[in-house]
């Protein structure tokens, strides 16, 4: 029982630390590129808005990959396209438009009525919807790009490291304190001829 409690213990710290030690590599490299998180290849994109329900839902993350050539995407895929500046949205393509100089699409939000007023640009494309769909986790991700949960996530792993340490030792210590009074008991006494 004891042997089963300490394999659970382990399993489940190990995934917490991997995890936290992820969201912490991510949002570093957030920070540092001044876009978005990035990890093997892929960008996470947090889901904002409930344009796209049932496809995803509001506080999930997606996973989308960077494309090279923008000018070959097809009806029904799902896009992550440049809208203004400042704002990306991901949309689903509804209508290719080819003319002679250009490639447009029509996109529209699963859960939105019309299309989207303006067509995309080709070019304006930037990533492509991978189908990975992490419910949820983007309300975390969101708060650990704040400078808080920056401060937090370089932190936390930090402190569960030293815990973690310091149950290790005094467990060694118990241990090898019963071990050295299990000798002392069994030794003869000098006392006795």
């Amino acid at each position: 029982m004891k042997r089963a409690v300490k394999i659970t213990s382990n399993v489940l710290y190990v995934l917490v630390f991997v995890t936290l030690l992820t969201m912490t590599i991510m949002v570093i490299s957030s920070r540092a590129s001044g876009g978005e998180p990035e990890l093997f290849g892929y960008q996470f994109k947090t889901v904002l808005s409930g344009s796209m329900e049932p496809t995803f839902k509001t506080g999930s993350i997606i996973l989308v990959e960077k494309i090279d050539n923008p000018k070959s995407l097809s009806k029904n895929d799902v896009i992550t396209f440049k809208q203004d500046e400042r704002n990306m949205v991901t949309h689903r393509i509804v209508e290719v438009i080819k003319q002679p100089e250009h490639v447009l699409y029509r996109t529209k939000g699963d859960n939105n009525e019309e299309a989207d007023l303006n067509p995309v640009l080709a070019e304006n494309v930037v990533a492509k919807y991978s189908g990975i769909t992490i419910p949820f986790i983007g309300y975390f991700l969101k708060y650990a790009s704040s400078q808080m949960g920056t401060a937090i996530l370089l932190i936390l792993p930090g402190l569960l490291l030293l815990g973690y340490a310091t149950i290790t030792i005094r467990s060694v210590i118990k241990e090898i304190e019963s071990r050295t009074k299990a000798v002392q008991s069994i030794e003869p006494s000098e006392k006795t001829i």
